[in-house]
């Protein structure tokens, strides 16, 4: 019997798969529209040569946990393309970075984002990103040669279509010497639109 019923899915296989990619379709789309009508969620205007903008941005994990969520406003690209975020330690330089490159992935994706109406986002071709500490003891590698093998890559691939996104630029050396580095990966990144 079991054979059988087997035999006659198979040969109804085209039209199942067709039927599982359609409800596929419908799921995703029900679920882009529930994040839009009830989360206050929005679809960024997608540009090929324009600004970065958000308005009053969250970040999406940080909306189910933080109910004094700060919400983030940023432009880049009009005029400015460079942007250095600097505060206290634990005063949210790594979630603004961590925000934007979420919510940039998210738009070219085609998945409404957490923002006031009137976001835009470069079609970004790649978006680079050095956050974090992560020493490679099996590499034999430092935390500051880690950081500047991955700065290195980003500087590999940063052009005016590419978001680059570096936390802590210059830490886990002496902090004269990490200054100096991190003005020329910043002089770097201005040269290389």
């Amino acid at each position: 019997v079991l054979a059988d019923a087997a035999r006659h899915l198979r040969r109804a296989g085209q039209e199942i798969e067709c039927g599982i990619e359609f409800v596929a379709a419908a799921d995703l789309l029900q679920a882009k529209a529930k994040l839009i009508l009830t989360e206050g969620f929005v679809v960024p205007e997608l540009v090929v040569d324009g600004p970065l903008r958000f308005v009053d941005a969250r970040h999406p994990l940080l909306l189910q946990r933080a109910a004094d969520l700060v919400p983030l406003t940023i432009s880049l690209g009009d005029p400015h393309r460079l942007l250095v975020v600097t505060g206290p330690n634990t005063g949210g330089k790594t979630v603004v970075l961590k925000t934007v490159g979420l919510l940039a992935l998210m738009a070219i994706s085609g998945v409404p984002i957490p923002a006031a109406e009137g976001a835009s986002v470069p079609f970004f071709t790649a978006v680079q990103v050095d956050i974090g500490d992560e020493q490679a003891i099996a590499q034999n590698l430092s935390t500051f040669s880690s950081h500047v093998q991955r700065i290195s890559r980003c500087l590999h691939h940063a052009s005016g279509t590419c978001l680059v996104l570096l936390d802590e630029l210059g830490a886990g050396t002496d902090p004269e010497e990490g200054g100096v580095l991190g003005f020329a990966v910043l002089e770097s990144l201005v040269a290389a639109r």
